[in-house]
């Protein structure tokens, strides 16, 4: 199947859904082929290399947050994570933050996708979802997709208090906050609460993305002292401390082979 031709879609606003994560809502005329029901898909957001006589561009991935129709037409958000410089000077944000910050109602952007979902399995007897503020916004919409007996935990990691969002679940479904202002230095921030919850009963339907050591942390987690298989679990990293989107893929697709 070939892959969707980019498309230039309009900024509607942005806001602040917490201190340290942005939303900017994009529409317009692009939206008119775009696909439905498309939340907690990827997307690419496509920024051209300024000075760069070839055409290349800088692709970054973002997950749809929300995906809707209004008056105005089909509108969705996207959500990025204000995440600072990090002791070693690296932005973790790096071009689409900056991006995010500076738009304007009226700017365009082009954008590739989307890519397929990536979701938990509603059959299963119970839930356990982990992800960090990258990941948010599909943890975000893997716990609305839940059936209402859903039973289980999501675990996640944010900057700070203040960085807690009111998130739709069911009412079995256990939050736990983790606390990183730190994000990526503290590696087993999430894993270390994960591993002190009480395994439920059934057969779990396990859902993780994070920052690539920590990934590593739960996958090995998982595997070796749950003995979950590749059908009960997806695992990914969203980014790697110190890295740029393109380093982070050419080791995760190492990893990915070698942990194969």
């Amino acid at each position: 199947m070939s892959k969707p031709a980019p498309r230039d879609l309009t900024v509607i606003g942005k806001k602040y859904v917490t201190p340290d994560m942005l939303r900017v809502t994009l529409g317009g005329d692009g939206m008119a082929s775009f696909p439905e029901d498309q939340a907690s898909a990827y997307v690419k957001l496509i920024f051209p290399i300024e000075g760069d006589e070839k055409d290349r561009v800088l692709r970054r991935t973002y997950t749809i947050r929300h995906d809707r129709m209004t008056d105005q037409g089909r509108e969705v958000d996207i959500d990025f994570v204000m995440h600072g410089e990090s002791d070693d000077g690296t932005d973790h944000g790096g071009p689409a933050s900056n991006w995010a910050v500076n738009c304007q109602p009226g700017d365009m952007i082009t954008i590739g996708g989307p890519g397929p979902k990536k979701l938990v399995d509603t059959t299963a007897d119970w839930f356990l979802i982990v992800g960090d503020m990258t990941a948010l916004p599909a943890v975000s919409v893997n716990l609305e997709t839940l059936p209402a007996d859903a039973r289980g935990y999501a675990v996640i990691e944010i900057h700070s208090e203040a960085d807690m969002q009111d998130l739709v679940k069911p009412e079995n479904i256990t939050i736990e906050w983790v606390i990183n202002p730190t994000p990526g230095t503290q590696n087993t921030a999430l894993s270390d609460i994960v591993k002190r919850l009480p395994w439920h009963d059934g057969r779990p339907s396990v859902w993780a993305a994070c920052e690539f050591t920590s990934m590593k942390e739960l996958r090995s987690y998982f595997r070796n002292d749950r003995n979950l298989g590749k059908d009960d679990f997806y695992i990914s990293s969203y980014w790697k401390l110190g890295m740029n989107e393109d380093k982070h893929k050419v080791i995760k697709s190492e990893d990915a082979q070698n942990a194969a």
